[in-house]
C-alpha cells in the first residue's frame, strides 16, 4: 500500500459529490453575477478601508500604490490557477479540495487547517475594522459608547475632536497641535463588544441560507462600490484643484529607508505589499461556493478573475488619491478613507464613506464566514473532522452547526485581538494557500493532462512557478513572529490530524478496502 499520507482523493469521487442533490446537499443557487459580487464583496473591505492607511504610514509611504500593484500581480498568478481548479473541480472546499486531488491527504489537511486560519481570522480582522468605522460614524451623529467596549484589551483611547481614538494613532497630530495627551479624557479597552455583535448578526444571516446571503451581499456590494467611486470622484476633483498639495504629499514617493527592513524604501514597498495583501483576500472565497453555483464550469472563472480585475483598478485609484490628499504619516488610523474625505472639506462625503464602509465591511464578514463554514463542511465530508461539522440544516440547507461554532469563535477573536496582529496572520495563511494551489495545477497537468479543463491556466508551468515564487517572497517579507504563529497553528492542526483525521479518513478507508486490508 502506498504511503497513506500522500493518498489523493479520486477526481471521480469528487465529481460524484459535486453532482449530489437533495436534502443533505448544498443548494445550487448562484449565477455569474452572484459570484462576481461575492468576490467583490470579500475583496473590497478592511484592506482598502483600514489597512491601506496603516501600510502607507508605517511601511511604503505614497508608494503604497506600487505595493498594491505587486500584490495584484501575485494574486493574478494565483487567480489563474484557482480559476482552472474551480472549473475542473466544482465543489466546495477551495484549495483544500484541490490539494486533496493533486498532492495528497497531508497537504490537504495542512491547507484545510490553514484556510481555517485565513477565513476565521480574516473575518475577525474585518469585524475589528467595522467596529472602528461604526463607532466613528455614530460619534459624528453625537452618540458615544464607553471606550472600554469599542476596542481590544489594553488599548489606550483618547477623546480627541469628539471621537474616541487609539492614543498611538494621534501622537503626531497632538504633538503638532501642542496638546498634552494626559490633558485629554482617556480610557482603556476591555472587550470590543461592537465587533462581537457584528459577527453574531452575520452568523444569523448565514444560518438562514446562502441564497438569502448572496442577495444580501449583492445589494451591499452595489452600495460599497458606489461609495468607493464617490471617494475617487471627490478626491480626484480635489487633487485637480490642488495639484501643489498632491505633489507635496507624494514627495518623496518612496521615503528613504530608516535602516530597518520594511521601514520605507523598496523593502517598505515589499512589506507594504505583504500587509495590504489582505485587501485582495476574497477572490479565492468564490471558489468555496463552487458547489452552490448553477453552472460552475463556466461561472467560477468569471467570478474569480472578474472580481480580481475590478478591485485591482479601484485599489490603485483609491490608494493614489488617498496619499495625495493626506500626508501618509497621518494615515495610521482606523478610518483612513474617511480622513481622506475630511481633508477635501466635503462634510457629507465623510458620513457617506463611513456609512458605505459599515455596509461594505459587513459583506466581507459574510463572505469570509461563508468560506470558513464550507471548508469545514468539506473536511467533515472526507472524515477528517467530526460529522457535526458537515451537518446540513433540513430547512435552510446550510451547514448550520459549523456556522454557529465558527461565528462564536470569530466573535471572540475580533473582540480580543488587535487588528494588526489578525491581519498578518491572515496574509501568511493565504499566501501559503496560494503556493499549494499553484503547485497543484502544475502537478495535475503532469499527472492528468487528459482531463477536460473548461478553463486552462496559460503558460503552464511558468504561471504556477511565478505564483509560487512571488507568494513565498511575500511571506518572507512578513515579520518573524508571524511565521512562528503560523507554525504553532499548523502544529496544533497536525495533532488533531494524527489523533482524529487520519483514523477517520474516508480516502484511507477506501484505499485500504481496495487493497484488501479491511477485515
Amino acid at each position: 500500500m502506498a504511503n497513506p499520507l500522500f493518498a489523493t482523493k479520486p477526481l471521480s469521487v469528487i465529481m460524484d459529490e459535486a453532482k449530489e442533490t437533495g436534502e443533505g446537499s448544498l443548494r445550487r443557487a448562484l449565477g455569474p453575477l452572484n459570484l462576481i459580487t461575492l468576490g467583490i464583496g470579500a475583496i473590497i473591505g478592511a484592506g482598502i478601508f483600514v489597512l491601506t492607511g496603516q501600510a502607507a504610514a508605517t511601511s511604503a509611504g505614497p508608494a503604497i500604490v506600487v505595493s498594491f500593484i505587486l500584490s495584484g500581480i501575485i494574486c493574478a498568478f494565483a487567480g489563474l490557477c484557482y480559476a482552472e481548479f474551480a472549473s475542473l473541480i466544482p465543489i466546495s472546499g477551495s484549495a483544500y479540495t484541490y490539494g486533496y486531488a493533486t498532492l495528497g491527504e497531508i497537504f490537504a489537511w495542512i491547507i484545510g487547517w490553514d484556510l481555517i486560519l485565513e477565513y476565521a481570522f480574516g473575518a475577525a480582522t474585518v469585524a475589528s475594522g467595522w467596529s472602528g468605522y461604526f463607532v466613528s460614524f455614530i460619534e459624528d451623529l453625537g452618540f458615544h459608547i464607553n471606550p472600554k467596549w469599542i476596542t481590544t484589551p489594553g488599548t489606550v483611547m483618547l477623546l480627541y475632536k469628539g471621537h474616541w481614538v487609539a492614543a498611538n494613532t494621534v501622537q503626531r497630530s497632538l504633538a503638532a497641535a501642542g496638546i498634552n495627551p494626559a490633558s485629554l479624557p482617556h480610557g482603556t479597552g476591555v472587550f470590543d463588544f461592537v465587533a462581537f455583535v457584528a459577527i453574531a448578526l452575520v452568523t444569523v444571516v448565514l444560518v438562514i441560507g446562502v441564497k438569502e446571503s448572496a442577495n444580501f451581499n449583492s445589494g451591499i456590494v452595489i452600495v460599497k462600490v458606489a461609495i468607493v467611486l464617490v471617494f475617487i470622484g471627490i478626491a480626484g476633483m480635489f487633487v485637480m484643484h490642488h495639484p501643489s498639495l498632491a505633489s507635496a504629499n507624494w514627495h518623496p514617493f518612496i521615503p528613504a529607508n530608516t535602516g530597518n527592513f520594511g521601514d520605507y524604501g523598496w523593502s517598505g514597498v515589499a512589506r507594504g505589499a505583504a500587509v495590504i495583501f489582505f485587501a485582495y483576500i476574497g477572490f479565492d472565497a468564490v471558489s468555496t461556493a463552487a458547489q452552490e453555483a448553477k453552472n460552475p464550469q463556466r461561472d467560477m472563472p468569471i467570478g474569480i478573475l472578474g472580481s480580481l480585475v475590478i478591485c485591482t483598478v479601484l485599489y490603485i485609484l483609491v490608494s493614489g488619491l488617498l496619499t495625495a490628499v493626506v500626508n501618509f504619516r497621518d494615515l495610521n488610523v482606523a478610518d483612513p478613507v474617511a480622513i481622506g474625505i475630511d481633508a477635501t472639506g466635503v462634510r457629507w462625503g465623510s458620513l457617506l464613506v463611513k456609512a458605505g464602509a459599515i455596509a461594505g465591511l459587513g459583506s466581507v464578514m459574510l463572505v469570509m464566514l461563508l468560506g470558513q463554514s464550507r471548508v469545514f463542511y468539506s473536511m467533515s465530508r472526507d472524515g477528517l473532522l467530526p460529522k457535526w461539522a458537515g451537518a446540513i440544516h433540513k430547512r435552510f440547507r446550510t451547514p448550520w452547526i459549523t456556522s454557529i461554532v465558527v461565528g462564536v469563535c470569530v466573535a471572540f477573536f475580533a473582540s480580543l485581538i488587535p487588528i494588526g496582529d489578525l491581519a498578518v496572520l491572515v496574509n501568511i495563511g493565504t499566501l501559503l494557500a496560494f503556493v499549494i494551489v499553484c503547485a497543484g495545477v502544475w502537478v495535475l497537468r503532469r499527472k492528468r493532462p487528459d482531463l477536460p479543463r473548461p478553463f486552462k491556466t496559460p503558460l503552464v508551468p511558468l504561471i504556477p512557478i511565478l505564483g509560487i515564487v512571488t507568494s513565498l517572497a511575500a511571506m518572507l517579507s512578513l515579520p518573524a513572529k508571524t511565521w512562528w504563529r503560523l507554525l504553532i497553528w499548523l502544529a496544533i492542526g497536525l495533532v488533531i490530524y494524527v489523533f482524529y483525521g487520519r483514523k477517520h479518513s474516508n480516502v484511507r478507508r477506501n484505499a485500504a478496502a481496495q487493497e484488501g486490508f479491511v477485515k
